[in-house]
């Protein structure tokens, strides 16, 4: 069934749909701002060949949530352009979308990074549209806060998951770790939980999934991502298991950091970890997080999780007109701080009053979002008894 954008306005929002094309290049695009009562749209932008306006829309207003989660002052939006990233065109499909939404941003918008797209990305955005205000996460080398290169949100994710570990009397140093996907999140986050003391059992990405109960060597997976990014798994030896096997793998963790919507009821039903730490957007189902709870599984939303990207993005907003280079060390502190509390926050009011995790966190920003609405007169009148 499409999307239809009319029928799907809320309370909430979207406040803007703009949908774009340039017949030159084939580019398909679609950038939707969601809801900006706390501040203006800022979200990433993706690049894939089944990129839907339903998709999009769905991921801005997990923006919007997200953003008031972590209690930082930026509205909901999320672009995305259907294209296949690996396409030699890549670069000149990129111009044509940044061109077409120049009435956007970065007045409204500003380009971030989601699948897809690369720190040099960012910086053709920025160089197509003449301002180093139109798009975040750009190169080091142009003053940039690189935090997908850097691995903020993976960072953030596995301070989340030590936090919650902590709570669940599960001690992070010596317990099994699995990783789904291993892209920049999931790469990050299985260097981090190895820092932290975790063993990581297994790891998936498109080509297969590596699982070994005696840890895999991270380091070397590292490297190997380097080299042949998600093919890694076939170039570490041995045959990959089918993707979706490492989700059945023994682990006190799972970490899903692949993509939306990976684990339904079905599978919430046989897993074995204890923690899942949604480091993707979107990758349980409602009915998947009632199953969870009912089994003594603890969840921590990916609002919460995988925030520490928009932390870092906050802080690269601000340094868009600066000639100082940002301060990274500032930005993991304050990634850890805020994963760490707002984990524990969600956490301990699940077990206060006995909702969801996702509910509790969902709670939390609809308030702060609703208060803002209020604030600025956007909210509906009340209609007279």
């Amino acid at each position: 069934m499409s999307y239809e954008p009319l029928e799907s306005m809320d309370e909430w929002g979207p406040e803007k749909v703009v949908c774009v094309s340039h017949e030159p290049t084939g580019m398909r695009g679609v950038l939707v701002i969601d809801n900006t009562a706390r501040g203006m749209g800022k979200g990433g932008t993706r690049m894939a060949p089944g990129v839907t306006v339903a998709e999009v829309a769905r991921l801005a207003r997990n923006m919007t949530w997200k953003w008031a989660a972590v209690d930082l002052f930026y509205g909901g939006a999320k672009a995305g352009i259907r294209y296949d990233p690996e396409s030699a065109d890549k670069e000149a499909v990129l111009r044509a979308f940044a061109r077409a939404l120049h009435n956007e941003v970065p007045e409204e918008y500003v380009f971030g990074l989601d699948m897809g797209l690369t720190e040099r990305d960012a910086a053709v955005v920025q160089d197509e549209l003449g301002t180093r205000g139109a798009a975040v996460g750009t190169p080091a080398a142009l003053g940039g806060l690189p935090y997908d290169q850097l691995g903020v949100t993976g960072y953030g994710v596995a301070e989340a998951a030590d936090a919650a570990a902590a709570r669940s009397g599960i001690s992070v140093a010596g317990a099994r770790a699995v990783i789904q996907g291993f892209g920049a999140v999931g790469a990050a986050a299985a260097r981090r939980l190895t820092e932290l003391g975790a063993v990581i059992v297994a790891v998936s990405t498109r080509f297969g999934a590596l699982t070994d109960p005696d840890g895999l060597d991270v380091d070397r997976l590292l490297r190997l991502r380097t080299e042949h990014g998600d093919a890694l798994v076939k170039a570490y030896g041995g045959s990959p298991e089918n993707p979706g096997a490492e989700l059945l793998v023994p682990a006190e963790i799972l970490v899903p950091a692949a993509t939306q919507d990976v684990i339904d009821a079905d599978v919430a039903a046989e897993l074995p970890a204890r923690l899942v730490v949604e480091g993707a957007n979107l990758p349980t189902s409602p009915d998947a997080r009632r199953i969870l709870a009912g089994r003594g599984v603890t969840v921590v939303p990916d609002v919460i999780a995988n925030a520490g990207g928009v932390v870092a993005a906050a802080f690269a907003m601000d340094m868009r007109a600066s000639a100082f280079r940002p301060d990274a060390d500032q930005v993991f502190r304050s990634v850890s701080e805020r994963m760490r509390a707002n984990t524990r926050l969600v956490l301990d009011e699940t077990a206060r009053t006995g909702v969801l995790p996702h509910d509790a966190a969902y709670a939390l920003a609809r308030g702060r979002v609703r208060e803002a609405m209020a604030l600025k007169g956007r909210s509906a009148p009340a209609i007279p008894g």
